[in-house]
């Protein structure tokens, strides 16, 4: 049977994951890029995550808020209640983990804080990029996906593909991903590992 985990550190898990980009430079962006991209959003969506531990299938979703400044993001998880299971900030200089009715939990950056919280780390960095539809790919170089060119194999080993498109589009123009679809294979410290993510449109 699979190995069940409380939802609480699942939840951190989704979370890790969701900000492990914080870092993310517009240095090599096109000036049409980076006119597009944004330091500045607040995203609310749905996120699934399907993952191996043990050779067992495990999986965990729920919503989530996101809201992204220059430097600094903040995320609130949510169970399929509407309960906040977990929030975290990251800034440049450190990570926070806070769980209803446990004390924070705060180190020097985001993947230390997932092994803390998880005994492995989660090795991806992008989804403040994946976001607004932007990523590295094997390359290095700058992928800008669109609805004609939509899927890229990243620098740090995930096959993603942006599945699916908003309505509208940015206040730029741009196109706005709704539906992301991340894969990623075993490494040394964690199994396969699969996620999809829903954005709601922006009000």
């Amino acid at each position: 049977m699979p190995i069940k985990f409380p939802f609480r550190l699942l939840a951190a898990a989704t979370i890790a994951f969701t900000l492990a980009g914080c870092a993310t430079s517009t240095a090599n962006l096109s000036t049409a890029s980076v006119a597009a991209y944004r330091d500045t959003i607040d995203l609310n969506g749905k996120i699934a995550v399907t993952y191996q531990n043990n050779n067992e299938t495990n999986r965990v979703g729920g919503k989530f808020s996101w809201t992204q400044r220059p430097g600094h993001v903040e995320v609130s998880m949510f169970d399929p209640f509407g309960q906040t299971v977990a929030e975290i900030s990251v800034t440049p200089d450190s990570a926070t983990l806070t769980q209803p009715k446990r004390e924070p939990r705060t180190e020097k950056d985001i993947d230390t804080l997932t092994r803390q919280a998880l005994g492995y780390s989660l090795p991806v960095a992008g989804l403040r990029d994946w976001l607004q539809g932007y990523a590295t790919d094997a390359q290095g170089k700058r992928f800008v996906a669109s609805p004609a060119n939509n899927n890229v194999f990243t620098r740090d080993g995930w096959n993603l593909r942006f599945a699916e498109w908003q309505d509208k589009p940015g206040p730029n123009g741009a196109p706005l991903p709704k539906l992301i679809q991340a894969n990623r294979g075993a490494t040394a410290d964690s199994g396969d590992l699969s996620i999809s993510i829903t954005i709601f449109p922006e009000s």
